[in-house]
């Protein structure tokens, strides 16, 4: 009897385990969702690091978006700087392409492609578009990135669209897109 109840234990035990690993797996593919994000447009900006969020799931850059003359930060009707926030991979991958806390401080000017929230909140996901630092206080051209800037350092893969685009076919994570940035074709123009 004894050999019974404990071997109802051990099954027991296992089941939850089981249920435990089960759930969590759901949890982390709920958390790794990109439903949030409009997969169909990039939203191109070349901006200033207000601060960085080095969380383990998402690093996240909060920046200020330069005018499109890259001579000043786009401000609100109350004169406070807009703040949009780029979400990418963990701290841990994003430390292995060069971003960290130190080396983009507040002040760093980068340019960036990303997917926009849906929502219309200010903020996306890079995705697998490139990132570039200028830099210390180089702001890029008007109407360039600082992938043009002498000195700049590239962060990770990817290229930066080169405008605002709508995608022909939605960007879908983990695989290759064959998607063509071409601001002549797209009619459009960069954010800053």
């Amino acid at each position: 009897m004894q050999f019974g109840l404990r071997r109802l234990a051990k099954t027991a035990a296992a089941l939850a385990t089981g249920l435990s690993l089960t759930m969590a797996s759901g949890a982390a593919y709920a958390h790794h969702s990109f439903a949030m994000f409009d997969n169909t447009q990039v939203r191109v900006f070349t901006g200033v690091v207000t601060r960085i969020n080095p969380d383990a799931n998402h690093l996240q850059i909060f920046f200020a978006p330069l005018n499109d003359e890259h001579t000043t930060v786009v401000r609100d009707e109350a004169g406070d700087p807009i703040i949009w926030a780029v979400e990418m991979a963990g701290s841990a991958q994003a430390a292995a392409m060069g971003i960290t806390v130190n080396n983009f401080p507040p002040g760093t000017i980068f340019s960036v492609g990303l997917y926009p929230l849906r929502n219309g909140q200010p903020g996306g996901d890079r995705g697998n578009m490139g990132l570039w630092k200028c830099p210390a206080n180089t702001p890029p051209a008007p109407g360039a990135m600082c992938d043009s800037v002498d000195g700049a350092t590239q962060h990770g893969e990817g290229e930066i669209p080169v405008a605002d685009v709508e995608l022909d076919t939605p960007f879908v994570p983990g695989q290759e897109t064959t998607q063509e940035y071409d601001d002549e074709e797209e009619g459009g123009e960069a954010d800053g």
